[in-house]
């Protein structure tokens, strides 16, 4: 059985103020032409449809068109809410979805009662766990002390139980798909072996394609996009757990991993892959992982220089059709530079003063600076406080003594 494992789709976020529905449909047709061409029998959705609880018509029609497409390309769709979601909303229906083959898990009471797909080997159990909010579904998850039940691990814990136990009452291959920040934590079991990490998880440590990404020092109590950590440990059993939450790859284990968001969401996400994995299960389970990258509408680039450099130098004419955060460094921010820039760049989204030369700032007091100086001189003096060193041009101070003269002949 080949499955494609995503997450993360964020329908309906805007890019610094820009809708990235159009770019969203793009890469989505992309994810459906690897199903097509890579003969996909499962796709497996793990959290965050949506990036709001409330979506607009528009975000549904781009799910609503992404299943169908996904469908006639030949893949049976599991998919569960993440906490972005609205639970209901995207639960609503899920009934009628399931006779389609779209199997939407948002309710805890459903970890146990997996999608059962059939390859030549015999069954594959796939289980859907729903971000579980402890304080909204400890009560719902049929523990003998619901109380115990406090935070994301202890949720995922039960819910994990849960699971193995089914599984083992079928005897069949499984899946997971969740959505958390999971990790290695601690010592003993949860630990890992350091391993060199690759920035390719935005809200987390993460590993290169064919490395372990860890958690180095991580303390149980930090959390990562209001989530608490849930140990690697906990995932231990299925034959795959497709996990959902961190926007960049991530591999924690051979068999537990995060495909990351297809689309970029974040200029801290420049230059990382996009992309789903490609897991084959054989007759005993995991045979391959495939990483697959997906078409990236635009780039996005993090350019740096003087504001003529940016809008002059040659080295920068392969960026100008792209996603653009400018780091400007002349010495005073340049009036009105977003507009220029934008002339060459028309996607520049963010701007961002970070001179190369930052003047002396030795504390002097506002009395030892204007002392003994002319109304003239204290302007002048104001100007270079605040713009980095960079005093009065002579333009300006014949304006501020054309104004100071004016102002004493009227006194």
């Amino acid at each position: 059985m080949r499955l494609l494992h995503t997450s993360d789709w964020h329908i309906g976020r805007t890019f610094h103020g820009h809708s990235t529905l159009a770019h969203l449909r793009t890469v989505l047709d992309s994810l459906v032409e690897v199903v097509r061409t890579r003969q996909v029998d499962v796709v497996l959705v793990a959290g965050d449809i949506f990036d709001s609880a409330t979506p607009a018509a528009d975000a549904y029609e781009i799910l609503t068109d992404a299943l169908l497409a996904l469908r006639n390309a030949g893949a049976t769709v599991v998919m569960t809410s993440g906490n972005h979601d609205s639970a209901t909303r995207l639960g609503f229906q899920s009934s009628f979805a399931a006779a389609a083959d779209i199997h939407v898990f948002t309710r805890p009471e459903q970890l146990a009662s997996p999608v059962e797909l059939v390859d030549d080997h015999g069954p594959v159990a796939i289980y859907g766990i729903p971000y579980l909010e402890p304080s909204i579904v400890r009560h719902r998850l049929g523990a003998e002390d619901p109380s115990r039940l406090r935070t994301q691990a202890d949720v995922l814990a039960h819910a994990m139980g849960a699971v193995r136990a089914d599984a083992a009452e079928r005897g069949s291959r499984s899946v997971v798909l969740a959505h958390c920040f999971a990790a290695a934590v601690g010592g003993g079991a949860d630990a890992v072996e350091p391993h060199a990490v690759d920035a390719d998880a935005v809200d987390a440590d993460a590993g290169r394609d064919g490395e372990i990404a860890q958690t180095p020092g991580l303390e149980r109590d930090i959390t990562a996009g209001g989530l608490d950590v849930v140990p690697l440990s906990a995932f231990d059993g299925p034959d795959y757990v497709a996990l959902g939450h961190i926007h960049g790859r991530a591999r924690l284990s051979e068999s537990v991993r995060y495909s990351g968001a297809p689309l970029h969401y974040t200029f801290s996400e420049s230059g990382k892959p996009r992309g789903a994995w490609l897991v084959e299960l054989g007759e005993h389970g995991l045979d391959s992982v495939e990483w697959v990258d997906l078409v990236v509408p635009r780039r996005l680039s993090v350019l740096s220089g003087t504001l003529d450099e940016l809008l002059t130098d040659e080295r920068f004419t392969a960026n100008e059709s792209d996603w653009v955060a400018a780091i400007i460094t002349d010495q005073a921010r340049p009036l009105d530079a977003m507009r220029k820039l934008q002339s060459r760049f028309p996607f520049c989204a963010n701007l961002e003063h970070r001179p190369d030369v930052v003047a002396n700032s030795a504390s002097v007091t506002y009395s030892e600076r204007v002392r003994s100086r002319s109304d003239s001189e204290i302007v002048g003096g104001f100007l270079e406080h605040v713009r980095n060193g960079v005093g009065a041009s002579e333009h300006e101070r014949a304006v501020v003594s054309a104004v100071v003269a004016a102002a004493e002949g009227a006194a």
